[in-house]
């Protein structure tokens, strides 16, 4: 197809011809704008089934056109995307839960506090997400340090420094979750991403 013949979108580069195959990162790009749409409480959670699905299974961009039209207007399916989020869109709700996941293990609920509030929270509030875990990963790395330390010589004194160190993190991460910001555990193995 001729350059000239390429239509434009607003000086946001060239729109793919409607019969051109989509690729892994398009299909990638239009389920993170309908994800970041029901966070913004545009479609409720059956619609964003519907469209999660028919974004998964397109093979073309004309079939990903009509999941994004009524959410940005004529647009092409490929449309920027969505501004970094920067902090807890319903704030006390956010807050609240962000701070619950890294206080709730301080009530005995070490690793159950923040999947719970990871499974019940987290698809709705990236906010709430990162912070659940967060502490997840935290308090998996304390439950398999406490395990494993006391295996090595040295690591029978370093236990109660590593629970000391358990405490005082939670609560600088749950202040921190309060006051909207954003916190990362030091010694810390992410296996939940």
């Amino acid at each position: 197809m001729p350059a000239a013949a390429t239509p434009r979108w607003q000086g946001r580069g060239p729109v793919p011809h409607p019969q051109l195959r989509v690729t892994d990162a398009d299909r990638d790009q239009v389920v993170e704008h309908v994800k970041a749409a029901f966070a913004a409480g545009r479609l409720d959670k059956i619609e964003m089934d519907e469209r999660l699905d028919r974004a998964m299974t397109a093979r073309t961009h004309a079939d990903l056109t009509p999941i994004m039209a009524d959410l940005y207007g004529t647009r092409p399916a490929y449309v920027p995307p969505p501004s970094a989020y920067t902090g807890p869109s319903d704030e006390s709700r956010d807050r609240l839960l962000g701070a619950g996941a890294h206080l709730l293990s301080l009530a005995g609920l070490f690793v159950i506090g923040p999947l719970i509030i990871m499974l019940a929270a987290g698809s709705s509030s990236p906010y709430v997400r990162r912070h659940a875990v967060e502490a997840l990963n935290f308090h998996l790395t304390l439950f398999g340090a406490t395990i494993l330390l006391p295996f090595t010589i040295i690591g029978i004194p370093l236990i109660p420094v590593y629970w000391i160190l358990w405490f005082v993190l939670s609560i600088v991460a749950g202040v921190s979750a309060l006051s909207g910001g954003e916190f990362r555990y030091p010694l810390t193995i992410r296996l939940v991403k």
